[in-house]
């Protein structure tokens, strides 16, 4: 029986290490870091041979699969939230603010943030669009900072992949 239950543990573990650089993976996929990906990709299929063997050589244990199911949906959750803690790449935040677009910008300058600020209609008249791209890591911090300012300011926020041009992320 505790061999049973060794092997299970076997793949959880095994199937929480291969989908945790699965999700990795994909982020540096999207953000085009393709040699990083490679290498993430290498180590994964890797693993998860070696899971899918044991699986296979022990496929009429039902306890093998409920820990093969059970390793994939925890290394969905661990590889979201170590991304999230790592925040791999960059982020555009859009922010409109009724009343405190200056403010605010001033406020994101000081701290260092490139903040440009762009002029829109909204339904009730002209507004102030403040465009900031950041590191996805500051994002907490950054969007803290504005709503020390404005509470209600209407903030966007979505995924960036700067091309070409001067940005050098918080320019400490």
């Amino acid at each position: 029986m505790l061999t049973l239950i060794l092997g299970a543990l076997l793949i959880v573990c095994m199937r929480i290490c291969d989908v945790t650089l699965d999700t990795i993976r994909l982020i540096l996929v999207v953000q085009g870091r393709k040699y990083k990906a490679g290498m993430v990709g290498f180590v994964e299929v890797l693993i998860w041979i070696f899971a899918i063997r044991y699986i296979m050589q022990h496929m009429d244990v039902l306890i093998n699969l409920v820990g093969y199911a059970t390793g994939f949906a925890l290394g969905n959750i661990i590889g979201i939230t170590i991304e999230q803690k790592i925040g791999m790449g960059f982020l555009q935040l859009n922010v409109i603010s009724k009343h405190h677009t200056d403010k605010i910008a001033n406020a994101l300058r000081k701290s260092k943030f490139g903040v440009t600020i762009l002029p829109g209609e909204g339904s009730t008249g002209g507004v102030s669009v403040m465009v900031v791209i950041i590191a996805r890591k500051l994002q907490g911090k950054v969007i803290k900072l504005i709503e020390s300012i404005d509470k209600e300011a209407f903030i966007t926020v979505q995924y960036s992949l700067p091309y070409r041009g001067f940005f050098l992320g918080n320019r400490k």
